[in-house]
């Protein structure tokens, strides 16, 4: 069974919104075993909406369509829809009250000659009833092939969809489960992970999918698998995902929508423990990762911005001497730096970083990229020097997600040797 969505809206081609709908559209037919074969954004113009539906209906059997069904001159749909299965619009009169006591409740008294033509439907299609607004969804059916046109108003789509569509599709075409599984990677690229797990992916059952979804600073392992039994998959899954665990536990932080920042806070919330950060090179970009989860205020303390030496020095207790033997971008100033904001803030836990994030400022001996990070714990202090890259902001973000990374895994190895 294969299934199209067709987009229609200038206000999308041209960057002006983001097409929302097609994504949501496509997670929800995956949740009921349908897979979406093709996604078209087309124009507000009757050729186009024509040469989409021809092209969508030799390659699909079931057409789902959004936008175009205002009130206005520029939404064609409607009218390009009856052109297409060669059929006439008529005022569909249960369509039409509703229109008018929609308008009532909004103080409108008499509606115009645009809003009634929102009621006149072609005469062929199945009406799908709006309860959110004045475009109806309608539902056509040629030869076998089906085709759904939805409002482009997420609200009302997704009600229209959710009430009728997506059930009524489950019901005749449905062919079992199709489920999914997301692993959250972090600390090296694609193509380094994918040699590093090489082996494991080789070895996945034929009913195993593995798709790579790399983003900024991680990478996505997502593992899909098709089939009529959902918990049999699920355990299968369930499966490959423990073998994955114990071949790359140092660069996994979470599953499916986990946020690193979370599960740090998390961690330190179960034994009751507290943080502060110290940060030069990622200029408090920490800090406002820890604090955008609510409830941080339970475990973290606060931080020192010590983006100046002489900040590193007052505040924070960093020696002169060791700025002046091995300058800021070092271990022995970052060690002291998180040793110092420790001791400040009064804290179990305390982060800092020191590098340099570019584009300029880096030297043969430490160039742009160069970051160094420090942990402070109850038991001692612990640094690793990174080579990140020449892109400011992705050094920034990185530097602290890494760090953030790297104290996770330090929390949960303390909280497992409790246990």
């Amino acid at each position: 069974m294969k299934i199209s969505i067709i987009t229609i809206g200038d206000e999308i081609l041209i960057g002006q919104i983001v097409d929302t709908n097609s994504a949501w559209i496509a997670q929800r037919l995956n949740e009921i075993g349908l897979e979406l074969n093709k996604i078209y954004s087309i124009s507000d113009t009757e050729s186009a909406i024509l040469r989409t539906l021809n092209r969508a209906e030799e390659l699909s059997d079931i057409v789902i369509i959004t936008g175009g069904l205002g009130p206005t001159n520029d939404d064609i749909t409607k009218k390009t829809l009856a052109k297409y299965f060669d059929d006439k619009l008529v005022t569909n009169q249960e369509v039409l009250h509703h229109i008018k006591e929609l308008f009532k409740k909004f103080g409108v008294g008499e509606i115009n000659k645009l809003n009634e033509h929102q009621a006149d439907l072609p005469s062929s299609c199945k009406v799908l009833f709006n309860k959110f607004g004045t475009a109806s969804g309608m539902w056509f059916e040629k030869e076998d092939k089906h085709f759904i046109s939805l409002p482009g108003v997420p609200h009302e789509m997704k009600n229209l969809m959710s009430s009728y569509v997506l059930p009524e599709l489950q019901t005749r075409f449905s062919v079992g489960a199709f489920v999914h599984k997301t692993i959250l990677t972090q600390g090296v690229p694609e193509s380094i992970l994918a040699v590093t797990i090489a082996t494991w992916e080789n070895e996945l059952p034929k009913s195993i999918k593995l798709a790579y979804l790399p983003s900024e600073n991680r990478v996505r392992l997502r593992l899909s698998a098709r089939g009529i039994d959902k918990e049999l998959l699920n355990e299968q899954i369930k499966e490959q995902i423990t073998k994955l665990k114990t071949i790359i536990p140092n660069l996994i932080f979470g599953e499916e929508k986990d946020k690193l920042e979370q599960r740090v806070g998390a961690a330190l919330k179960k034994i009751n423990a507290t943080i502060a950060t110290a940060e030069s090179c990622t200029g408090g970009y920490i800090a406002h990762l820890i604090t955008r989860v609510p409830g941080s205020s339970a475990y973290y303390r606060g931080s020192v911005l010590a983006y100046d030496d002489s900040i590193k020095e007052s505040l924070l207790g960093v020696k002169i001497d060791s700025l002046d033997t091995f300058g800021a971008v070092s271990k022995q100033v970052t060690e002291e730096m998180a040793l110092g904001i420790q001791r400040i803030m009064k804290v179990d836990y305390a982060i800092a970083t020191s590098g340099i994030a570019g584009p300029t400022g880096g030297s043969e001996e430490k160039p742009v990229g160069t970051v160094w990070t420090a942990i402070a714990t109850p038991n001692g202090v612990q640094s690793v020097k990174y080579k990140m890259g020449t892109e400011r902001l992705w050094n920034i973000r990185r530097s602290a997600s890494t760090v953030l990374l790297d104290l996770l895994h330090i929390l949960e190895y303390n909280d497992n040797k409790v246990q």
